[in-house]
């Protein structure tokens, strides 16, 4: 099946170019821009990896782990090779340093960051960003109070587990009194997931489906002729602990780097999406992304034009394990998670487009 999601981005890329206005940003760079867009994609039709260029997978899993840990310093990214915060990074550091010291060049700062653990502690921190902000929520400004700390992610799961009707099902990012101690205010600034109870078609072709790679299901369906009754099926599924649900998710994000960085978000949102469902027994459902600023950076306008001329290509999936094994379940928190627990299937596509990213 090719991938709707790709011809959505690939429209996206094209309004901007024909319909989009010229406008200035903080980075001197210049913008074509559009405002209000949403893009949509079923989970059943494949992990939201775009093909019409190659993506950089695990720098992608590299980011969202660092966020699930709550961590704010990029440490973590330069020793997993993530270098996509490195120059905001760096800004803050020329920013912040008395400037009769003798200032580092990029390389060099980076290099320092992985090699000395107090410099990384002083200068690899980018303030209460996202990971702050999902998993250490603070009510009051931590330098005048006792910060009141809460995780928005454990929440989020707690109460998909017991209350998945809910509809606070929420994560927000966009802390307004925490804005100022930011390297960067957030892009994408929250998140909201829905969940619907999963029909009884729905879940046999679960359980068939399993029964493929499951050697007791298999037997199980051999040895014993298949129920006929609702109930019945019911509670053979609740038996291998077949999902009940399906889950959906719907990010929102206030300025869209649409070369670079969407194609980041959506894979992104996509693979938490699995997280997060797969730490819940549901299912991927819908994928959702609500866009304010879309926008092309004006030395990102032939690299997308380049893009429009290639054709998209299958869907990988994408199998979250514990160590390599693919059956295995998560190893029960978002801490311990490594880049090897999520392996990426059948993935091809288009070679890379290089652009530079404007900090």
């Amino acid at each position: 099946m090719k991938a709707n999601i790709e011809n959505q981005y690939l429209k996206l890329l094209d309004d901007i170019l024909h319909n989009g206005v010229e406008k200035s940003d903080r980075t001197g760079t210049g913008t074509r821009s559009v405002f209000g867009r949403q893009i949509r994609h079923s989970m059943s039709e494949g992990f939201p990896l775009l093909t019409t260029k190659k993506m950089a997978f695990k720098t992608m899993v590299t980011e969202l782990l660092w966020f699930l840990k709550g961590d704010t310093n990029i440490k973590y990214l330069v020793d997993n090779g993530c270098n996509i915060w490195n120059g905001d990074a760096y800004k803050k550091y020329r920013q912040d340093i008395d400037e009769w010291v003798n200032q580092l060049n990029q390389e060099e700062f980076i290099n320092k960051i992985k090699t000395d653990n107090k410099f990384a502690a002083r200068w690899g921190d980018l303030g209460p960003i996202y990971g702050k902000q999902w998993r250490s929520w603070t009510n009051y400004p931590s330098d005048v109070y006792v910060p009141d700390t809460i995780d928005q992610i454990a929440n989020l799961i707690n109460d998909l587990k017991t209350n998945p009707d809910s509809r606070r099902l929420m994560v927000n990012a966009w802390n307004v009194g925490e804005l100022d101690n930011m390297v960067l205010p957030p892009c994408h600034y929250g998140f909201q997931v829905y969940t619907r109870e999963l029909s009884t078609e729905e879940r046999k072709n679960i359980y068939y489906k399993l029964s493929y790679t499951h050697i007791e299901l298999l037997s199980q369906l051999n040895k014993d002729t298949p129920p006929t009754d609702k109930n019945e099926w019911n509670k053979l599924f609740d038996k291998y602990n077949i999902p009940t649900r399906a889950i959906s998710l719907m990010w929102n994000q206030r300025s869209v780097d649409t070369f670079l960085g969407l194609p980041f978000n959506i894979a992104s949102y996509g693979l938490l999406l699995e997280i997060i469902a797969k730490e819940v027994n549901m299912v991927p459902d819908e994928l959702i992304g609500n866009l304010g600023d879309v926008h092309l950076y004006k030395n990102h306008i032939e690299q997308a034009k380049e893009q429009l001329t290639r054709e998209p290509m299958k869907l990988p999936m994408v199998k979250l394990s514990s160590g390599h094994n693919l059956r295995a379940a998560l190893k029960g928190n978002f801490e311990e998670m490594d880049v090897n627990d999520v392996m990426l299937i059948g993935y091809d596509s288009h070679q890379t487009i290089k652009a530079h990213l404007s900090n």
